[in-house]
């Protein structure tokens, strides 16, 4: 159902035929799951290692590489005396090339599908429905459309969602990983009048992946799998690998220019030799025919810019440590060359080139009706370390809490007015439930500390 945030809750229930206290039957979980299939993205097998090295092996400029190895080895092999063993080098440094080329670019291939597996991490595992009248837990991946789901603070939502009802003063949303936007989002259950919304204005929607960092709501189900905002990026980095880059488009057509070129040379020296070939030196029409197909298969291997893929992949590597020197990473070569062909960038802040984790970095206190005292806080993350200290390098605060009275009071709001929760994981590190503000203010309460045994019971 595409167009559910423009329909009211009721039409939304209505196409799927259901009741929010009731939920699916049996029966029709039974014929969605057949209609509309699995809640996941798609999964394809992984590229076998072989096939991403032969893959390498298909460009034209390649290719002329690989012939020009070959013949070189061949006229090696036909090559007498101490000549026949220095004749070796040039196919093997041309073997060298290739592979070198060929390695960088199953590296390159192998982060592209890195970049897919790396969606399937923002899925949850289990979602909370209603079915059949009951309460219950399913795996995420037999959630479909028309399944009543609850989603509360902590949760990530399972599936792209029509919201029906919020259950508390405010249900807000955090769609960092899709829009990029650094600050939660406020639902409603109304319906959204303009036809052509964008994702950030469809506020009566939840979106695959995104967490709820405020409140609780019923929502029904209205997109699974392929099929979600999720589901769109997933499809458009699967599109994206094939795409051939400017770069590589344009060495493709140098390769094809040469290849006609060398073609066309090679022939014309040859033919213009057919006198030359009854020569008495030759010792015979044949061998005379074959000497001189060797000069022009020479001057072919040595028209072919053996150098010119490492020249290229050795200033691509320099230009990606440049811009490594001013703090920007490029993972992929290519795009390195193709950056250089753009004339505007638009660059999603949030999580890339910001951390996506809000914190506190002043406290201001007034001490007295007309004095105002200033603290610097430590620290650009979750993380609960950091020290707090006075301006102008007078020094850091060994204990804030008993050092400065005032700060306590401003550490008992931030921790008793606060629904959020700062969890640690082995793998991502320090990490907030709930809303990105409350989570800074509860970090600060950490560095702030207290004298209060009672107080930090409540921490």
């Amino acid at each position: 159902m595409n167009d559910a945030y423009v329909r009211s809750s009721k039409e939304v229930l209505d196409r799927f035929q259901i009741q929010p206290d009731q939920g699916l039957s049996p029966e029709q979980i039974r014929t969605n799951t057949e209609i509309y299939g699995p809640n996941e993205l798609p999964e394809d097998p992984p590229t076998p290692l072989w096939e991403l090295i032969v893959e390498q092996f298909k460009d034209q400029l390649v290719i002329i590489l690989i012939i020009a190895a070959v013949v070189s080895f061949v006229l090696a092999m036909l090559e007498d005396g101490e000549e026949g063993a220095s004749a070796f080098v040039e196919p093997i440094v041309i073997l060298l090339i290739l592979i070198a080329n060929a390695t960088v670019g199953v590296i390159q291939e192998t982060n592209a599908e890195k970049a897919i597996e790396a969606l399937k991490e923002y899925s949850p595992d289990e979602a909370k429905v209603v079915r059949s009248g009951k309460v219950q837990k399913i795996h995420a991946v037999e959630l479909v459309p028309g399944d009543i789901v609850d989603i509360s603070v902590g949760d990530k939502i399972p599936a792209d969602c029509r919201v029906l009802a919020i259950h508390t003063s405010q249900l807000r949303i955090d769609q960092a990983i899709l829009t990029g936007e650094a600050v939660s989002v406020t639902k409603q259950t109304s319906p959204i009048s303009d036809d052509h919304a964008v994702k950030q204005d469809m506020l009566n929607m939840l979106f695959s992946g995104t967490s709820v960092v405020m409140g609780k709501a019923r929502a029904v189900v209205v997109q699974t799998g392929s099929s979600t905002a999720i589901g769109d990026i997933h499809t458009s980095i699967t599109s994206q690998i094939a795409e051939k880059t400017p770069l590589k488009r344009k060495l493709d057509d140098l390769g094809d220019a040469l290849a006609k070129v060398i073609t066309v040379v090679c022939i014309l020296v040859w033919l213009v030799n057919i006198r030359n070939f009854s020569d008495p030196s030759h010792h015979g029409w044949v061998k005379g025919a074959v000497y001189y197909f060797k000069i022009a298969v020479a001057l072919a291997v040595a028209a072919i810019p053996e150098g010119l893929a490492v020249v290229i992949t050795t200033c691509l590597a320099l230009g990606t440590r440049k811009m490594a020197a001013q703090n920007a990473i490029v993972r992929s070569l290519p795009s390195v060359e193709t950056l250089g062909c753009t004339s505007v960038i638009c660059s999603d802040k949030t999580g890339t080139l910001t951390t996506n984790q809000m914190s506190v970095t002043r406290i201001a206190l007034m001490t007295s009706a007309s004095t105002v005292e200033e603290f610097h806080v430590e620290g650009t993350s979750y993380a609960p370390d950091g020290s707090i200290s006075l301006p102008m390098s007078q020094g850091i605060l060994e204990a804030p809490a008993i050092d400065r009275p005032l700060l306590t009071e401003v550490a008992k709001v931030c921790a008793l007015c606060n629904d959020a929760h700062i969890v640690f994981d082995p793998k991502d590190g320090y990490r907030n439930v709930g809303e990105p503000t409350e989570a800074a203010l509860k970090v600060l309460v950490e560095k702030i500390g207290s004298t209060d045994s009672s107080f930090n019971s409540l921490l």
